[in-house]
Order: structure tokens, then sequence, then C-alpha cells
């Protein structure tokens, strides 16, 4: 019976066998207008993950389950063309027609499927392989600002991030950036690290930015926007790439003497086959960062700025409280004090504000930057259906970004593990990012600190008012006094450049507390300013496409699920669990208690309809998300596309989005300066209340500088806290909520004159409610010892103690000092409208460009904070170039210009000036050597300018570049 069974069990693997048969399908492709021999052309079977790219000769070899199937062939500058296969043995031979429009591009960001860029139910840009290759930009990621609707903020030349639609901050969480599905965010550091981990520019097949709100269907923290970077499969790009760029900034040689840029890149990729494949990728960037130096005031209290603008014989550079944008140590923390009872032009207990002198940043941060890259896959096709995936990424950078206060990162590491399976309609993929700081550190503190390691500032102030009397009474002029003063408090400080400076910073910036520890020796730190930060982010998500299941509607479903694991440093995050007192204060033996979490989990369908024979395409969807520290919430997605003589295409589409707030928002608890920044979950307020009993610092700053009037007209300084009292604004905070978004969006795009005009124009309006930001705030406290608050004796807001409390808002002893992460009372709405334009006008001639406006609805009240609006009204791209203009010989020159707007953020205020810039690039094609040349440069012109209020000045970038692509390709 056994031999029976053994029997049957053969003939079913042979008929198995006869009935898997593959079809072998070869064919060769060539190029419609030269009749050159295309290599590297991806060649897929409709529906499956099967497919393959043409050799050097053009050719390829195909194997199919069954027949008939249909081919699809793609290669970027090409129009992408469809073949049946009904018979074995059957040849093709495919003439693929050059397209130089973005127009013929098919997307996949804008509704997580695939469908016609000119059909999209929103505004979407599309920036492929060979628009990198045409850019002047330096690199892939710097090229996405020539995009329509981009904002590109650079904190460091390792460390840009895009934005749209207005709310720009250096490290934009509002807009979400994902590689091959995986979210490149640095969870603790609350800032997507964008192409710092990302992919090589040898890798990167094509970017898609899709502008607004896109949270209804990829959720939380896309409400600006989000960028899909894909990169290139090891099955279909072949062969080994090599890259090595060197360049040079700092030509003029204001802030460094003109310095060198190097970077390497090199990738290879295998395919054993058609079946199982692998690619690596590496690479590494060195050079002189962009500095920020900007001289620039922005005390509060300018003209002048000493905190009473009874002075007017000290002018802004004069002045004692001057807060410069790029330093650091000079601003209203805890190293501002105040000078009083002092004589002067005939008037008695005169009183003035007085900052610390501070460091400037460009001697406190190393200056040098780089940037080490890698990452391996393991491709497995399982089947014609299905592709196993395993992926590794990780990134160390260095570079500065801004928060509440400038960052310097050393050495900061990214690690990402992803496993993913993939067939021609679901994903399932599941992902674990690791982040380290490394032996990065705050400016700020460490500022803050090798001042008070010299002197503290009851110290400093004693010295400094006894010089200033000294010199006033012998007829120094009040502004060579102050400047006297100061020179007399800082001498002995520890000063840029010398041996004693660097040890003691290097003693700061290695010390895990940024709280100031008092009765040390002079020379000794008096805290720290490192940032230790650990955290691990675990993803899973999903998505299935149940179109052909459903047939009246396509219908696409999904669902994610996601998990922050923080862990405790004692500093920017504590174990909540534990009591307020053990919080505040890092136990000696680094054992700072129990993990965090954060968590969320998602789901959401997506159903369209196309009518009226295919004239009218209806989507709708519906998401809900939630976060377990929050109620559910539900986000919609409406959207129509209406396309008039197939050319013409309208679309309208409106959608709700929830943000809910970031690690830093929600559970940060960090005491900076003597300002404690706290989340604002409402298990953080317990014990502390700052929510609820505390005054805005804004109104303290009225008050105070209200109360110096009355003092210098003979009013003691309580009488006179106490009269000017209504201006002090009491908070009433509510805990943190997540932030919402109302998106309404318009557009048109078409294709005109034979294919060689692109209009795309799109219109939206937004409206912001419980929009997230920070808020300075004060609780006012008696003291026992008439130095530091006593935490048993809070006093309640409106009381005169409270009121007293708050004299000399940024020196008492007898307040606590937060900053607070809360949303905005009122609603923002803000509105805007992109034209973008693309005219191949003769031959490969091409020029384009793109007009965006932006702008925001003034409110009749103020509200708790700034919100920071941060965008330009105005900004312009223009294009022109010709990918060949001979053989093998192509350039391309960008004229960009935006104009000036009011930057706003709790490091710093001010008008940033409007700039225009040129970049150009002139490329060689030595097919012969599977290599081009390209000599170009960013800002050309060397025209010096600032993107934002604080960050670095940008000047001209020249470059020279050599890739060697397709060595060793089968």
């Amino acid at each position: 019976m056994n031999h029976v069974y053994r029997l049957l069990f053969l003939l079913l693997l042979a008929t198995g066998a006869l009935a898997q048969d593959p079809a072998i399908i070869t064919g060769k492709i060539t190029d419609g207008e030269t009749g050159e021999e295309l290599a590297g052309v991806n060649i897929l079977i409709k529906g499956t993950v099967t497919g393959t790219v043409t050799d050097l000769k053009g050719g390829f070899t195909l194997k199919a389950k069954s027949l008939p199937v249909t081919l699809t062939a793609s290669f970027v500058g090409f129009k992408t063309q469809e073949v049946s296969i009904t018979s074995p043995g059957q040849t093709v031979n495919l003439v693929l027609e050059p397209s130089a429009l973005l127009g013929a591009e098919v997307v996949v960001t804008a509704s997580r499927v695939e469908e016609s860029q000119l059909k999209s139910p929103v505004a979407i840009e599309k920036m492929d392989t060979r628009a990198i290759k045409d850019s002047p930009a330096p690199s892939f990621y710097d090229a996405l600002e020539n995009l329509k609707g981009v904002q590109m903020t650079t904190s460091s030349l390792t460390f840009k991030v895009p934005n749209t639609r207005g709310f720009n901050i250096p490290n934009n969480f509002r807009f979400m950036q994902v590689v091959d599905g995986v979210d490149m965010q640095s969870a603790t550091l609350g800032v997507p690290l964008g192409n710092a981990i990302g992919p090589t520019e040898l890798d990167i097949e094509s970017v898609e930015i899709t502008p607004g709100a896109a949270s209804a269907l990829y959720g939380m923290n896309a409400i600006n926007g989000m960028a899909n970077l894909i990169t290139k499969s090891p099955f279909l790009y072949q062969g080994l790439s090599v890259y090595q760029k060197t360049g040079v900034n700092h030509v003029d040689g204001i802030d460094y003497d003109p310095s060198l840029l190097s970077e390497t890149a090199v990738r290879y990729a295998h395919a054993f086959n058609n079946k199982l494949a692998f690619k690596i990728n590496g690479s590494y960037l060195r050079a002189t960062d962009w500095r920020g130096s900007s001289t620039n005031d922005q005390n509060p209290n300018s003209t002048p700025s000493t905190g009473n603008p009874n002075y007017p014989e000290l002018n802004v550079t004069d002045h004692p409280a001057y807060d410069a944008w790029n330093k650091y140590g000079d601003d209203s923390g805890s190293n501002a004090v105040t000078v009083s009872g002092i004589n002067y032009n005939g008037a008695a207990n005169q009183s003035f504000i007085v900052r610390r002198t501070g460091y400037w940043e460009k001697d406190l941060v190393p200056g040098k930057v780089d940037n080490k890259k890698i990452d391996a896959a393991l491709h497995y096709r399982i089947g014609n259906n299905a592709e196993l995936s395993y992926t590794y990424r990780f990134g160390e950078m260095d570079g500065l970004f801004q928060r509440g206060n400038k960052i310097q990162l050393n050495n900061a590491r990214v690690q990402n593990h992803k496993l993913e399976l993939k067939g021609a309609n679901y994903f399932i993929r599941t992902y674990v990012s690791i982040e380290n700081t490394g032996d990065s550190y705050n400016l700020k503190p460490l500022s803050d600190n090798l001042d008070l390691s010299h002197l503290s500032n009851k110290d400093w102030t004693t010295k400094f008012k006894g010089s200033l009397q000294t010199e006033l009474n012998n007829g120094t002029d009040l502004a060579e006094a102050m400047r006297r003063a100061r020179a007399a408090a800082d001498a002995g400080r520890v000063e840029p450049g010398t041996p004693e400076f660097t040890a003691l910073k290097d003693q700061i910036i290695n010390i895990n507390n940024w709280d100031h520890i008092s009765s040390v020796p002079t020379g000794t730190a008096t805290g720290g300013a490192a940032l230790w930060q650990r955290s691990r982010m675990y993803h899973t998500d999903a998505q299935w496409d149940l179109s052909k299941k459903v047939r009246i509607f396509d219908l696409l479903v999904g669902a994610d699920f996601r998990v922050y694991e923080v862990i405790p440093d004692g500093n920017n995050f504590v174990d909540f669990s534990r009591p307020i007192a053990e919080r505040t204060q890092a136990e000696s033996d680094g054992s700072y208690g129990s993990n965090v979490y954060y968590k969320k989990y998602g789901a959401f369908a997506q159903v369209t309809k196309t009518l009226f024979k295919e004239h009218l395409k209806l989507f709708g969807s519906l998401r809900v998300d939630h976060n377990l520290e929050f109620n559910p919430k539900i986000n919609p997605r409406i959207a129509a596309v209406y396309t008039v003589a197939e050319k013409h295409n309208f679309r309208a589409s409106f959608q709700n989005g929830y943000r809910f707030p970031s690690l830093f928002e929600a559970l940060s608890f960090v005491n900076n300066g003597n300002i404690r920044r706290v989340g604002g979950l409402s298990y953080i307020n317990d014990g502390l209340n700052y929510l609820d009993n505390s005054y805005t610092l804004a109104s303290i700053n009225t008050f105070n500088a209200a109360v110096n009037t009355d003092v210098k007209g003979g009013l003691s300084a309580n009488d006179a806290a106490l009269k000017n009292r209504a201006l002090l604004e009491a908070t009433n905070l509510s805990p943190t909520r997540p932030e919402k978004i109302n998106s309404f969006e318009v557009g048109y795009k078409s294709v005109l004159f034979n294919n060689t005009l692109v209009i795309d124009i799109d219109a939206y309006t937004n409206t912001y409610d419980g929009f997230l930001g920070q808020v300075e705030v004060a609780v006012p406290y008696l003291t026992t010892d008439g130095k530091y608050p006593d935490d048993n004796k809070q006093v309640q807001v409106g009381s005169d103690d409270a009121v007293i409390s708050m004299l000399a808002a940024n020196r008492t002893p007898r307040q606590k000092r937060y900053r607070v992460y809360t949303n905005a009372k009122q609603k923002y709405h803000n509105y805007g409208s992109s034209l973008g334009l693309t005219y191949n006008f003769y031959k490969k001639f091409t020029v384009g460009g793109n007009l965006n406006y932006n702008n925001i609805s003034q409110n009749n009240q103020p509200d708790v904070f700034v919100t920071g609006f941060n965008t330009p009204n105005w900004a312009t791209n223009i294009t022109f170039g010709n990918r060949e203009v001979a053989k093998n010989l192509g350039f391309s020159v960008v004229y960009r210009w935006q104009q000036s707007f009011l930057w706003q953020s709790p490091l710093a205020n001010g008008t940033i000036p409007a700039y225009h810039t040129f970049d150009a690039q002139v490329s060689y094609k030595l097919p012969q050597l599977k290599s081009t040349l390209k000599l170009g440069g960013t800002n050309v012109l060397n025209n010096r300018y600032i993107q934002y209020a604080a960050g670095p000045t940008i000047g001209a970038l020249y470059y020279l570049s050599i890739t060697v692509d397709g060595l060793l390709k089968k």
C-alpha cells in the first residue's frame, strides 16, 4: 500500500511540474529617436512582482508561469509601453519613444496606489533619476528645493528639512519623510533626519512630494505634507556604481577659509536567476559647515535694550542687554541679571537689565561635519506573486539643528531593520528604528555653564555694579562705563582659543545634566550640556488592494501599529512613575528608572470609482488613529478628478488630519538654564501647576518694563509691582491635545501643444485647530532663604505675593520658569496657490518654473504663544536647460528668489531678508567609460543669505563630480 502512495505522490509531482513549466519570453528594446539599444529598461509582468532589466545590448529573457501575460516596459525619460504575450517563444521588439515631460509619470504617494500624475486627486511633485542628473544641486535632496511649493530649510550641510504651505520650523515634525515605507524621524530629537540617514544618490529611483495634509492616508505627523523616497530594486538596477564629488565652499573667506567638501558613494547590486538579489550602498561626506554668524539683536526691549527705554545714550551695540541671534548665554535665561541701586545723572537707585556676556556660536561648535551611511538589502521572490526582503540601514551624522535651542549633533546614529513581504496587491512590513544621539550637546547650557563656572550671577553682578558705579563717579559716559564694567566682571573667565576654554568646554559637554550646580570651585563646570537620548521605534503596517474581489469599485484597506520606547536619560526624559523629587535629579548610579512607552495604532479604507467613461474619478477614504494618551481621531478625505477632452484634468479634495504631539512635545522634562521644558501631558503637570497657576513670560516682560519706569520715578519695587499688576496675564492652560487641520484644495493639470507644455496649478486653504507650540510661563513661589524657591510654598496667581514674585522676571528666585508645550487657543487660517509650467520649446531645450504664494489670516485676539508662520508670501524658481545640447553634453541653470518675511521661534525672532540665487551645471557623458562628469555650483554668485532667524549664512558651493554606472553588469 505504501508503494501505491509513493507512486501517486510521484505522479502528482510530475503533473505539477508539467503544469508549471514556464513560458520563456525574449525580446529587445531600442530608442525610438536614435535607434540605439537601451540597457537597463525595466520589464515587468503586469500584476506580479516578476521582472527583469535589459542587458547592455537591450535584450532580455523572462520566464512567465502561464500565458497570456502583459509586459510593461519603463525607462526614465521614455513613455511606458505595454505588450501582450499570448504564445510561448514569442519575441518582443519594442521601440520606446522619448517623453520629455513629467506629465506622463506614474505616482504612488497621493493615493497609495499607482496612478497617472496627471490624474492625481491632490497636488504631487515627482523627481526621477533623470531630473536628478539634470539638476545643478549638489545632491538629489538639495534638488527638492526646486519643486513646486517646496520650502527647504538648511540647518547644516548635513541636515536639511523640506516644508510646504506654511508654519515652517527647522525641526519640521509636521512634514513626514519616508524611505521605502520607513519613517525617517529621530523620535526623541523630535525631528525627521531626512537624508542624513537616507539613500545615496546612486540608489534613489524617485522622490514624490505631496504638499499639504496627507494624514488621511498616512496618519500622524503628515499634516504639512510628506516626501516619499523610493530606492532602486536590486533586481532591476544591477552592477557596480561609484560616485565621487569634490567641492569647495566658504570661497569668500568671511566665515572660514575656503574649505574642501568630499563625498564618496558606492552601490553594488546583483541578482541570481531572477529569484534572489541583494544590494549594498555606502557613502561618506566630510565638509566645513555653514556658519551662523549673525549679530542681529533680538532683545524684545531694544532701542535701547536696557529693559528700560529711558537711556537713549545707549545705542544698540552698547546696551548691556544685547541678545545676538548667534550668541548664547546673552539671552533672557538664568544668566540675565538686574543691576540696581546705581547713582547716575543726578538720580539715585537706577536699575539696568544686564545680560551675561556669553559665547558666539562659532566658538562652541567644531565647524567640521561628516555623514556616514550604509545600507544593505536582500530580496527573494516567492513564485511570481510575492517578494520577501530584509533591509538594514545605518546613518551617523554631525551637524547643527534648531529646536528650542541650537543642538550640535556629534556622532548621532540611527539604525533601521525592516522586513517586508510584498505582492502585486498587498504588502506587510515591520521595522524598528534605533536612535542614539552619541556625543551631542546643547549650545545654551554649554554657554551658560561656561560663564557660571567663572562666577555665579550674584558675584558677577556685584563686580559689574561696583565697576560701573566707579566709572560713572569718575565721569565716564554710560556706554563706555558699561563696557568697562563688563570687562571687569569678565576678567578671568575662559576665552575661546585657549587650552583652558577647550578643557572646560569638553568637561561640560560630557555632563548629562543641564541643571546648574552651586558651590563649586571657580573654573569647575557648574552643570552640563550633553544630549544623551536613546529610543526605539517599533512599527508594523499592512495594505491590501481588494479591487479585484469587490469589482464594483476599487477598495484599498490598511492598518498600522507603532510603539515608541524611550530610554530615560535622567535629563531630557525621565520615568514619570517616580515622584517629582526623583524626576528632577538624576541618580548618581545612572539608573534613571523604567523605560517610557508612547503608543499609537490606526486603520484606513479608501474607495475609488470611475464614472462617465473614465472621465470622472471619485475618491473617498476614512482613517482612524488612536494614540493611547488621547481619544481616537477620525480623518476623512473626499476627492474628485474630472478629465475634459483627455487633456484637461480638474481636481478637488477636502480632508482633515491630526498630529499627535511628538515625544518631546508630550514627554520632555528637562531643565535648561533654570527654565524647565516640559511636555504637555496632564500627569507631567501634577504637583508643578504650570498649567493653571502661572503667568506668561510675555506679560511678565511688559510688567517689569513698567515697574522699572516707576522705580526710576521714585516708587519702591514692591509698590511699583502692585501698581502694575494688571499687566500680568494668567495662563490657564489646558493639557495638550492633538493638533487638527481641515484642508480644502482645488487644482488643474494638463499637457498641451502636442505634449510640449505642462501646466499645473493648485490653490488651498487650511484651518488649524489646537496648533501646538511653546509658551514660557513662571509659577510664583515664596522663598525661605532668599535664594531659591521653597517647593512647599507655591502662591496663588493674582495674590500680592504672586505679583511681587514676578519682579525682575529673569532673575528673581521667587518663581520657577517653565517652557510648556501646549495648544494655541485661537484657530489659524492660511491659504495659498502654486503655478508650475514646463515647456519643451525647441528640440531638447526646456524652460520651466513655478510661482508659489502662501499667506495667513490675522487673528484679532493675541494667543498664548506666537505660532510662527515663517513662510514668505512669494517665492519662485525658474529653470532652463538641455540634457543634450550637443552629443553627450548637457546643461541646466536654476534661478531662485523669495520675498522677505517674518521669522518667529522660541530661539530667535526677526525679519529674513529677500534673496535670490543662481545654480548651474554642465555635464558630459563618456559612454565608453560608463561615466558622467558634472561641473556645477549652487549660489554661484555667492550672494550670502540666511533662511531663518539664527540660522547659518549660506554662500556659494562649487563642485566637480564623476559618476560611473553599470560596471560588472551582466
